[in-house]
């Protein structure tokens, strides 16, 4: 089984999993989602424990359900919050909670509500990340980490490494609910590895060795992906 199978049938596993144990959130179908579950409040509330969390000024959250209680948390906790579009076709949206008042703040945690009360931002225009919260399907405690199978998380990393928006040293955290932990995932060159798992119960820091990609490796992205990502378009003729 090569890699990509391996990852597939990991997918199947925990999607199917967390259904038959009851523990999947709306909305539903999961499969083919960052599966949303019963806890995600309390695995983002773990990550007030964290010392990068909490220093953090900067930080990236993805747009899935089960991360919106982290993204509502960063701004209640006077966050710059930065969320890609979803599939990165607008690019990424930038919220200030200076300029939200307190009630605004689960609305903007919305992918909707992030687009009417945030700002559409070129990646070189971002400032530094300090702090990185990436969605997962499944995720090991060695730091593998594996996606919805489509490859945005990978993509808008390797973006915001080529414009020094996030450094090889960036602290990345996903939340995920026990069940979504597995003893091990294929690792690919283009893979993001993770640095804390936060669940429903507990908060693990994996120490990884695995290398994090540079930059976009351009021979492994498709023309389908590169056509629908118009960000990716303007990279490749830079």
């Amino acid at each position: 089984m090569n890699p990509r199978e391996e990852k597939q049938r990991i997918r199947e596993h925990v999607w199917r999993l967390l259904m038959r144990e009851g523990v999947a959130r709306p909305p539903f179908p999961i499969w083919g989602r960052i599966p949303n579950f019963e806890g995600a409040e309390v695995a983002a509330s773990l990550l007030l424990r964290l010392e990068p969390f909490r220093h953090a000024r900067v930080v990236k959250v993805n747009p899935d359900s089960p991360q919106r209680p982290v993204r509502e948390l960063c701004l209640r906790k006077g966050k710059t919050l930065i969320m890609p579009t979803p599939r990165i076709r607008e690019g990424f949206l930038i919220l200030n909670p200076m300029e939200l008042d307190e009630p605004l703040m689960r609305q903007a945690s919305t992918i909707r509500g992030a687009f009417e009360l945030g700002d559409k931002v070129e990646p070189e225009s971002l400032d530094r990340v300090d702090l990185i919260v990436a969605g997962s399907v499944a995720v090991s405690r060695r730091g593998e980490r594996v996606g919805k199978g489509e490859g945005y998380s990978e993509i808008e990393y390797a973006i915001l490494r080529m414009f020094g928006k996030v450094l090889d040293d960036t602290p990345i955290i996903t939340t995920v609910h026990t069940l979504q932990n597995v003893e091990r995932i294929p690792v690919e060159e283009f893979d993001v590895p993770i640095d804390i798992i936060a669940t429903e119960k507990e908060i693990f820091f994996t120490e990884t060795k695995i290398p994090r990609p540079k930059g976009i490796t351009w021979e492994l992205l498709g023309e389908r992906k590169i056509k629908e990502i118009p960000l990716l378009q303007r990279l490749r003729k830079t």
